[in-house]
């Protein structure tokens, strides 16, 4: 059972802004969290991406307008050089941006399209024992007929660095199932230090970006990448499935949403008011009406059309035909 974090103790969190889409998002971000969760008391950073040989153009965020709201908000813009992937994995920020973070403090990593509706400081964290997101599907990895199966491919990777298979399975399921083997999404991550955490993250993608197992010959990584690594840094620091309670993170007090014309068709009425109410004050919508996507989702109520199209209580069990719903009625936008 997850164990409640001492009284007072506070923890940082971290989203990665780049120039483009997630810059607003992590603004959206910043002002659903003093809204909704107004005691947290740690530090909020924002990790910018700078200018580098691995970028083609300039990710850092220079949009005089959406700093200044950061700035309004107490986020902290912590720049970071991007060493390994930059332009051809940007799903590789994450990554070395924790190796930027104050070391020893503890630390929650956010998706930058993560919507705060609860209060954070009442979430139990374990900064001992991490874990990550479990609402995922299983996308990872691609079994082929004549390749190998769950076993083969996860099995390989845990002997890649000397980590403990068999205590990674969940035996509630059966095996070569994909929810038997630990697997992850991306959207949150927790520890007591990002920089024990961020080296070894940083490690393994660089072992399996550039040398996989023989195992993976069969398998894509990207964009998969991160979350095949993540189980392993996951599992390798102590921690596993069942460090949270259910429902907090991914629940009642935090969503993420992905886009915003997904949080329109499956998200609850709460997540939506919650949405509505932290954009609405005049110098957030400011900015964020600069977004073509949030102008015509949130402040011209096309996302309350998309929301039409769907019945919460029966939506269709692949995220792709929500997708490719909203596409063929042409409200899609990201």
């Amino acid at each position: 059972m997850a164990k409640k974090p001492a009284a007072g103790k506070d923890f940082n969190i971290m989203v990665v802004g780049q120039t483009g889409r997630l810059q607003y998002e992590a603004l959206l971000f910043a002002a659903s969290l003093r809204q909704m969760s107004p005691d947290f008391s740690g530090r909020l950073f924002v990790s910018v991406p700078q200018p580098g040989p691995n970028w083609l153009h300039d990710p850092s965020i220079r949009q005089s307008d959406v700093l200044e709201a950061l700035t309004r908000l107490d986020a902290e813009i912590l720049p970071f050089a991007s060493e390994t992937f930059g332009q051809m994995y940007p799903y590789g920020n994450k990554i070395e941006a924790l190796r930027a973070l104050p070391e020893g403090e503890p630390f929650v990593f956010f998706d930058t399209d993560t919507l705060v509706t609860g209060d954070l400081t009442t979430v139990p964290f374990d900064f001992d024992r991490p874990t990550a997101s479990l609402r995922r599907e299983g996308t990872w990895p691609t079994i082929e007929l004549y390749g190998p199966g769950y076993t083969a491919i996860w099995k390989s990777l845990y002997d890649r660095f000397g980590l403990d298979f068999e205590t990674s399975l969940d035996p509630a399921w059966p095996d070569e199932f994909w929810r038997r083997y630990l697997y992850f999404n991306a959207g949150f991550f927790f520890y007591k230090c990002p920089r024990v955490f961020g080296n070894r993250f940083l490690t393994y993608a660089r072992s399996v970006q550039s040398n996989p197992p023989r195992e993976l010959v069969c398998q894509s990584l990207d964009p998969w990448l991160d979350q095949v690594v993540l189980p392993l840094v996951i599992h390798g620091l102590g921690g596993g499935r069942d460090t949270l309670p259910d429902g907090l993170l991914d629940g009642d007090i935090t969503c993420h949403y992905r886009m915003l014309p997904l949080l329109y068709a499956r998200e609850s009425d709460r997540v939506v008011e919650v949405l509505e109410e932290v954009t609405a004050p005049n110098k957030i919508k400011k900015v964020l009406k600069s977004y073509e996507p949030m102008l015509r989702m949130i402040y011209q109520k096309r996302g309350h059309k998309v929301r039409a199209l769907f019945d919460r209580d029966n939506l269709p069990r692949k995220e792709q035909a929500i997708r490719n719903r909203i596409k063929s009625e042409g409200f899609w936008m990201r």
